[in-house]
């Protein structure tokens, strides 16, 4: 194993050794190449680079305590990226190459693994791009997949603790029955102003409403947003979000502890019923939600200073099916390394 500081690891990227790329062309996928080049060479004119053609995922695996190295739910990531590329025109990946590649690639670089006490992991960045040449707005004839890793501290530098969120009208991440609902690259270029102004204003996160009629709750940030009241896990549904695989893992997890789910539209005013709120996705798990400032109102939606027990109880359990520690009943983790 790399001798790194584990335990201080930001999330950001570091070097690995290898990254793993196949190409499609004359309407068929090739075969898995291995590489060492941490770049691409790519024509000016490729449609990913003028058109967007271009999705990505995002994944880990986890060292366990048993010595084991575990990815948490691939084939679900496998789906996700198939349905982005119906969405924008691009060949699906299929679900084995994706699961293959995704393997392939954490063992060539398993010494980067970070160890279990470190609370670090290695994330998993699987990318398509079209490479055509393409001056007129057309598909690409070609594509590159590619998925390269890199170990990971906390999304959020105090790791499972309660932010501050701020309510954003005067930008949207995503249109209505556009392209919200696919992991592409253009929706966060969406929201990194209206990021910026929160971080500016002492926030962790933005917080988006719907962008039709600013009434009811979009996301987080980057992330599915959760309400906890009356026993019931509460989530919003829209044509405009992504569909978390984290979110869809602690619906499961909710139901399996005998709670009511609900997926639906939340007005912003129902926010003041909820006693816990979450934002959830792969990089933070979840990250309890303190409160939530709307500053064009004045209100302020308060969900308390440290993280409530139901979200506590969701995490530790989410985390414990991806180490190994908790029986993993619904099969959600893949030995990668065993």
């Amino acid at each position: 194993m790399k001798d790194l500081d584990w335990s201080n690891l930001s999330f950001g990227y570091l070097p690995t050794d290898y990254n793993v790329r196949c190409c499609y062309r004359n309407g068929k996928w090739g075969e898995i190449e291995v590489c060492s080049d941490e770049y691409l060479k790519l024509h000016m004119a490729a449609t990913c680079l003028h058109y967007g053609q271009e999705a990505f995922e995002g994944l880990k695996a986890y060292r366990c305590p048993d010595g084991r190295v575990r990815v948490f739910r691939m084939d679900e990531n496998a789906l996700r990226l198939q349905s982005t590329c119906r969405g924008i025109l691009m060949p699906e990946v299929p679900s084995e190459l994706f699961m293959e590649m995704v393997t392939k690639v954490v063992r060539l670089n398993q010494e980067y693994v970070p160890t279990y006490e470190s609370g670090a992991t290695l994330y998993i960045r699987p990318l398509l791009i079209g490479t055509s040449a393409e001056v007129g707005v057309h598909p690409s004839d070609e594509y590159m997949f590619l998925i390269f890793v890199t170990p990971v501290g906390p999304y959020f530098k105090g790791g499972f603790a309660s932010n501050p969120y701020v309510i954003i009208r005067d930008y949207d991440r995503s249109a209505p029955l556009g392209t919200g609902i696919y992991k592409v690259g253009g929706n966060y270029a969406a929201s990194l102003k209206a990021n910026s102004i929160a971080h500016e204003k002492g926030y962790a996160c933005e917080f988006y409403l719907d962008a039709k009629e600013k009434k009811y709750i979009d996301e987080c940030g980057a992330a599915n947003f959760f309400g906890i009241k009356n026993n019931t896990y509460v989530t919003p549904k829209s044509t405009s979000i992504l569909p978390s695989i984290t979110n869809k893992s602690l619906m499961q997890l909710a139901e399996d502890f005998g709670m009511k789910v609900e997926r639906r539209q939340i007005p912003e005013e129902e926010l003041a019923t909820f006693d816990e709120a979450g934002a959830c996705g792969t990089a933070a798990v979840i990250s309890p939600i303190s409160y939530i400032d709307d500053l064009d109102t004045g209100k302020r939606y308060d969900f308390g200073p440290n993280p409530g027990p139901i979200s506590t109880k969701l995490y530790n359990h989410l985390r414990g099916i991806q180490y190994g520690t908790e029986p993993d009943v619904h099969h959600w983790t893949t030995v990668v390394i065993g």
